[in-house]
C-alpha cells in the first residue's frame, strides 16, 4: 500500500495523520460564471433570491469584487486539480455570489452545475451530534453520562462521557486510522459496514490518552453517539434524523443513504485513496463505514441552510447550544472545537472529506455570512485539503478580518 490515508481516511479533512504522495492536476476547464442554466437550476434548489428573507442584494458583490472572486476560485480549482467545484456565498447587506465551475464528470466534460446532490462527509457529525442534543434537551439523556450506561465493551467506557465523545476528547482509537480497516474497504469499497464492525477496528488498540486530556479527531466518537441515539430514542438513526432534525429544519434534500444511494443529479467524484495510490471514480462506494460519522447527502440550498441553523441552535434551547459551542483548543492555532462543530477565524461549522467529495459549511455570525463549498475530489494538493484552500481564497477577499484557516493535516 503506497500509504494507509488515515489523514481524513475519509473521515474527515480534520487533523488526522497521513503519508501522502505527490499528486497530479486534473485537466481544467473555463469557469462557468452563474449563466442562466445554472442560475436556473440555483433558483429551482432554492439556492439563490429564495432562501429566506436575509436582505442579500440579488447582483451580487459589484463587478470588481466577483472579478476578484473568480479569480480566485479558478486559480485555486487550477492549481489544485479540482475537477469540479461549487461555492455559494451570502452576505446580508452586501450581496451574494454562487458559481459552479470546473465539470462534473471527467469523462464526458459535463459541466458541474450548481443544483446537484453531494455527499458531505463529516458534515453528518454536525447532524448526528444535533440529534443528541435534542435529547439532551428532551432530559433523555445527559452529556456527562458515561458511554458505558449505554453502549457496552468501549474500553474504559466508564471513564469516557457523551460529552467528550462529542467534542473529540474521548482518546479512543480512530477506527478509520487502523490498517486492517483501510485494506478491508479499499479491496471492497462496495462492502457495507456495521457500526460494530468498524467499532471493533477501533477497539483492538489502546486508548491514546486519558478522556478530556487531548483533542484527537476519531470517527469512533460519533459511530458511539449514532448507536446511543438508537438506544435511547429506540429508532434507526437515519429515521430519528430525519424526523428530530431534517423536518423542522425544513431539509428537505439532505438524506441518510442506507447504501451507496446517490440521488440525481449529482457529480463524479475522484479519490487516490485507494490500495494503488491511483486516482479512481468513488461515486458508488458504499459510505455505510462512515454512519453517523459521514454517510449523509445534501445540496446547496439545504447546506445554506443549515449552516445558519446549527451556528445560532434553532432547533436546540440556549442553553443547550451555549454547551455546543464552548470549543476548545485542537492544538492548532486559530481552529477549536465544540461539540461536533468547529470554529476557524471566527467562522463555526464543518467541513466534510470522504473518498470523492469535500464539503465546507460554515457560517460568521458577526457578519450573518455563510460559505458553502462542494467539491468532486478529496485529492489532497501540497499536504493540504483543497476545500481548505478555497475557503482561504475567498475568505481573505470577502473577510479580511475572518479567514478560514484550517490546518495543515500533519504528515
Amino acid at each position: 500500500m503506497r500509504r494507509i490515508p488515515s489523514r481524513r481516511l475519509f473521515a474527515a479533512a480534520l487533523l488526522v495523520a497521513s503519508v501522502l504522495a505527490p499528486m497530479t492536476a486534473m485537466p481544467a476547464t473555463a469557469v462557468h460564471a452563474t449563466s442562466a442554466v445554472d442560475a436556473a437550476a440555483a433558483d429551482r434548489a432554492g439556492a439563490v433570491g429564495r432562501h429566506d428573507k436575509d436582505d442579500c442584494p440579488p447582483d451580487g458583490f459589484g463587478p470588481e469584487l466577483t472579478a476578484r472572486l473568480d479569480k480566485a476560485v479558478e486559480d485555486v480549482r487550477r492549481q489544485a486539480g479540482i475537477p469540479g467545484l461549487v461555492v455559494g456565498l451570502w452576505m446580508p447587506g452586501k450581496g451574494n455570489y454562487v458559481r459552479a465551475t470546473g465539470v462534473a464528470d471527467t469523462a464526458t466534460r459535463r459541466p458541474m452545475t450548481t443544483d446537484q446532490y453531494i455527499r458531505i462527509g463529516s458534515e453528518t457529525k454536525t447532524f448526528t451530534v444535533t440529534a443528541l442534543l435534542k435529547l439532551v434537551d428532551d432530559r433523555r439523556i445527559r452529556l456527562d453520562d458515561p458511554i458505558s450506561h449505554y453502549v457496552h465493551g468501549v474500553p474504559g467506557g466508564d471513564r469516557i462521557t457523551l460529552r467528550h465523545l462529542a467534542e473529540m476528547r474521548s482518546g479512543l482509537f480512530p477506527y478509520s486510522a487502523d490498517p486492517d480497516f483501510v485494506h478491508d474497504l479499499l479491496s471492497d469499497p462496495s462492502r457495507s459496514f456495521t457500526p460494530r464492525q468498524v467499532l471493533a477496528y477501533g477497539f483492538k488498540h489502546a486508548n491514546t490518552f486519558e478522556p478530556g486530556q487531548e483533542f484527537q479527531y476519531s470517527n469512533s466518537n460519533l459511530i458511539l453517539l449514532g448507536l446511543v441515539i438508537e438506544k435511547v430514542s429506540g429508532q434507526r438513526l437515519a429515521d430519528f434524523i430525519d424526523r428530530q432534525v431534517l423536518r423542522p429544519a425544513r431539509l428537505h434534500h439532505t438524506l441518510f443513504p442506507e447504501g451507496a444511494e446517490f440521488p440525481e443529479p449529482h457529480p463524479r467524484g475522484y479519490t487516490d485513496q485507494t490500495l494503488n495510490g491511483e486516482v479512481a471514480d468513488a461515486t458508488d462506494w458504499n459510505p455505510s463505514w462512515a454512519w453517523a460519522a459521514g454517510a449523509m447527502i445534501s445540496d446547496l440550498h439545504d447546506l445554506r441552510r443549515w449552516a445558519g441553523i446549527v451556528a445560532t441552535g434553532t432547533l436546540l434551547s440556549p442553553r443547550t447550544q451555549a454547551e455546543r459551542l464552548k470549543t476548545l483548543p485542537t492544538g492548532y492555532p486559530g481552529t477549536s472545537y465544540g461539540l461536533g462543530i468547529f470554529k476557524s477565524g471566527g467562522w463555526i461549522g464543518h467541513n466534510g472529506s470522504i473518498p470523492g467529495y469535500e464539503s465546507v459549511t460554515v457560517y460568521l455570525p458577526s457578519r450573518k455570512a455563510t460559505l458553502v463549498l462542494m467539491l468532486n475530489t478529496d485529492r489532497m494538493y501540497e499536504g493540504k485539503e483543497p476545500s481548505s484552500l478555497v475557503a482561504r481564497a475567498i475568505t481573505e477577499i470577502v473577510t479580511p478580518d475572518n479567514v478560514y484557516d484550517r490546518p495543515v493535516p500533519p504528515r
